[in-house]
Parts: C-alpha cells; structure tokens; sequence
C-alpha cells in the first residue's frame, strides 16, 4: 500500500508458532481462503517467507534490529512458540512486529507485536505531518 508517502511491506515468517507453514504459491490463497480468509487480497507489498531471527534471518532484519532499540526482552511462553536459535533481546518477539524506516532508509520507530494498531496509525502520522512540515518550511 503507497499512501501519502507511505509504502507497507509484509514479510511472512514462520518462526512463530509455525503460523506460515505454506510454500511460496500456498501463501496468497492461504490469505485470501483460510486466513484472514473472505476473499482477502493483501494491498501491500508481500515478500517471500524467510527467517526474521536466527542464524538464517534475512538482511533487512539484521539491520533494522541493529537501528532500533528492542521493544522489551520478553519473550512470552517460548515451548513450541519459538523456532530459532540462539535467542537474543534484540529478536522479533512474535508475527506483527512492526518498524517505520524513513525516506533515507532509516529505521525511525519500533513496535511490540502487541501494540494496538490505532498507536501505531497515530505515531506513523505524527511522523508523515513532521516530514511534511519539515518540507514545507525548510
């Protein structure tokens, strides 16, 4: 999805409690039939599945859990939700993590997979208005 500026980029994984098990071709109709489900169709850009912690994690997560500060170190239950090693503080704590990088490709915010989305909507427009701004009157 591309709005005002604003790309979303989906990364499936299958690290937490093996809640993507679907090959590549299985991913979309898995969306769009099962879950969610209802003729779903995502509007963002959809990545192939890979690994967000662990000795296999991809690039992109290597650098942004570098750039942005953990959001907390618990993890919650970890028997048979967790399935990657070694486990550091810095790790993806579960499916829905999110970041904001900025237009230089900076990571900018972090949030727990439990956050509400209406904080994270209002934070990600908080941030759109100040780059606005800073445009405008720069």
């Amino acid at each position: 999805m591309k709005l005002d500026g604003l790309t979303i980029l989906g990364f499936p994984c299958n690290q937490f409690g093996k809640q993507e098990p679907g090959q590549r071709h299985e991913i979309l109709p898995g969306l769009k039939h099962v879950r969610p489900g209802n003729g779903f169709i995502p509007n963002f850009l959809l990545f192939e599945k890979g690994d967000v912690n662990g000795k296999n994690e991809q690039e992109v997560y290597t650098f942004l859990k570098s750039s942005c500060p953990p959001v907390g170190i618990d993890f919650g239950p970890m028997y048979g939700r967790l399935f990657w090693e070694p486990l550091k503080s810095t790790d993806i704590k579960w499916n829905f993590e999110k970041f904001l990088v900025g237009r230089n490709g900076k990571p900018v915010m972090r949030w727990h997979p439990t956050i509400n989305v209406s904080v994270v909507r209002a934070d990600v427009r908080r941030y759109l208005l100040e780059q606005y701004a800073k445009d405008v009157f720069n």
